[in-house]
């Protein structure tokens, strides 16, 4: 006898881009010459991107001397803790750890 294969409807939500900064200037010190970081990056960077987690650093501060891939661990968690509460006013605590699994705050 065969049964008819299961269909299954995945509840899709409607993304809503998040703006973590207003104009196109690094969030440290102002300036306009920026490179984009991804506040959440590695295995999650993709995602990140899709929701808009990125902020404008210049390059001394994103992969130089004082930069975030650099071993700047204070601004990098400050970055991951605002792109946290950015998220989390659009989407709620429960969805953030749904997506992203870590908790930064």
């Amino acid at each position: 006898m065969m049964y008819p294969k299961p269909t299954y409807k995945r509840k899709r939500i409607k993304i809503q881009r998040i703006t973590m900064q207003d104009t196109k200037e690094c969030y440290v010190t102002g300036r306009t010459d920026v490179e984009e970081h991804h506040c959440i990056y590695g295995k999650n960077r993709k995602k990140a991107d899709i929701y808009g987690l990125t902020v404008w650093l210049v390059a001394e501060y994103h992969r130089g001397k004082y930069g975030v891939h650099n071993g700047n661990t204070e601004l990098d968690d400050e970055l991951k803790q605002l792109a946290q509460r950015k998220f989390e006013e659009v989407y709620g605590h429960e969805f953030y750890m749904k997506v992203f699994g870590w908790n930064y705050l």
